[in-house]
């Protein structure tokens, strides 16, 4: 009797020194509900040969064929995707942190009457959803009618096919930093504001330049906004989708394939290969779990 009273005793005395959990347990249901849950259901897909339209009951436990698949090379596509997907991570956070910054740094460094205005402005790239933004971006890529080749041939003479196979990756690239940059830029505007200038007076005092004072005051201040942004961005980047659609849908070819492309392509455009694709959608979300977890760990130990 002692034994199936302890339990609720447990809990009661749990909830006592725990009294945010009940205030949490809604929003942790819901995340249940919302995020582990389709999980699970994604890796149960992923170890079957379940096709589009087929009943469950049809579908075959094939265990980690469809894994072995991907990384043996049987999927030629495969890595190529990883490779680009990772490639175009790194340089669009790259830049887009230090075009972000540099822009950051000229708002604070000056105060003048426009300012809301242009803060405003940049809000605009990031207002647009990105479907949007890319249509946009095709119509001024277009070879024979877009205003980029319009006005690179009035000024050089030169004429560029945006959307080649040489090109569509780089021209990915300029939709995404256009549209995200300002996203950045506020990001470090807002911890521009934030620093106290006490420190940065005394390092101007000390003979510090200021570069110096950027490096060694400014930056380390803001060092856990920053990792926050190129978390934020990295994760964003590397399950890129919307954009590169609407500019190649992944080509020419499979130039720009991204991962998030190559899931799409492997469960709608490709005889509805679910498992398949479920497979690969797993090896992205292990991908960014991976990021996540180096880019938190590095900021802890910065911290510590």
């Amino acid at each position: 009797m002692r034994k199936a009273n302890d339990k609720p005793g447990a809990i009661r005395s749990y909830l006592h020194r725990n009294p945010h959990i009940k205030f949490i347990a809604p929003a942790m249901t819901a995340m249940m509900a919302l995020s582990v849950v389709p999980t699970f259901f994604l890796v149960v897909i992923s170890l079957t040969n379940y096709q589009l339209g087929w009943k469950f009951s049809r579908a075959k436990f094939v265990g980690l064929k469809n894994f072995i698949r991907l990384f043996s090379g049987a999927d030629p596509d495969f890595w190529h995707s990883v490779f680009i997907s990772l490639a175009f991570m790194v340089l669009a956070t790259a830049i887009e942190m230090v075009l972000g910054f540099a822009l950051a740094s000229l708002l604070n460094s000056s105060e003048f009457k426009l300012k809301a205005v242009v803060i405003g402005i940049l809000i605009i790239p990031m207002a647009m959803t990105p479907t949007i933004a890319a249509q946009m971006w095709k119509l001024m890529f277009n070879a024979e009618y877009g205003i980029i080749n319009a006005i690179l041939g009035t000024l050089f003479g030169a004429k560029v096919v945006w959307l080649s196979a040489e090109m569509a990756f780089w021209s990915i690239l300029i939709v995404d930093i256009w549209q995200f940059t300002p996203f950045v830029t506020l990001i470090c505007y807002a911890g521009l504001r934030s620093v106290p200038s006490e420190p940065i007076e005394s390092a101007a005092i000390d003979g510090a330049n200021r570069w110096q004072v950027l490096t060694q005051v400014t930056l380390p201040m803001m060092r856990k906004l920053l990792f926050l942004a190129i978390l934020l961005r990295a994760v964003d980047s590397l399950k890129l989708f919307d954009t590169a659609f609407v500019l190649t849908q992944g080509g020419p070819g499979n130039a720009t394939e991204f991962l998030s492309l190559h899931v799409y392509r492997m469960a709608n455009a490709q005889n509805g290969l679910i498992g398949r694709a479920a497979a690969i959608a797993l090896v992205l979300l292990a991908i960014t779990t991976v990021v996540s977890r180096i880019l938190i760990k590095q900021q802890r130990k910065e911290d510590d």
